[in-house]
């Protein structure tokens, strides 16, 4: 089987996205706070199971690449009604997951930013489900992204209450 250049365009395009946003977030905070956020991070009081910094951008690089593809996979499908309706949720989860950083490190606002990643769980679960009628690939490429939610978000929930 042949690739054109053509897919392999909107293949890179697809996984640069998140990953963009992820980064522009991360900058953003960065700009906000006037303080890099891994240094912001290791100043923090936090629980006995918090990784060191330098996991989260590893973890989050790794989620944003399956998230593209994803994304990818769902883009090509042919029932642009389906599609429409799961990219609704990518977006809104995509804009969900980029106010997180800015809210917790950029704006010091825990408690905010834990209620973002509650939202940011419920619409990508939403999103999953809705990936999965199209092409269950798709979300099989996000449970990952769900599991570390849910432990991102206990994270923050223990990090708001230490640091309050």
């Amino acid at each position: 089987m042949i690739i054109s250049i053509k897919e392999i365009k909107n293949f890179i395009i697809s996984i640069l996205i998140p990953l963009l946003v992820g980064y522009a977030s991360s900058f953003l905070s960065q700009i906000i706070s006037k303080v890099d956020t891994s240094t912001y991070y290791s100043q923090l009081i936090k629980p006995s199971f918090a990784p060191p910094s330098y996991v989260f951008p590893i973890a989050w690089s790794i989620i944003f690449v399956l998230m593209g593809i994803s994304y990818y996979i769902i883009n090509k499908n042919n029932d642009k009604q389906k599609v429409k309706d799961a990219l609704f949720y990518y977006y809104l989860q995509l804009a969900l997951n980029f106010v997180w950083s800015i809210l917790f490190f950029g704006l010091d606002l825990r408690f905010t930013s834990m209620v973002d990643i509650i939202l940011l769980l419920g619409v990508v679960i939403i999103m999953m489900l809705k990936f999965y009628k199209i092409d269950k690939r798709a979300l099989y490429l996000n449970i990952l992204y769900v599991l570390w939610l849910l432990y991102a978000g206990v994270l923050n929930y223990f990090i708001w209450i230490i640091n309050r």
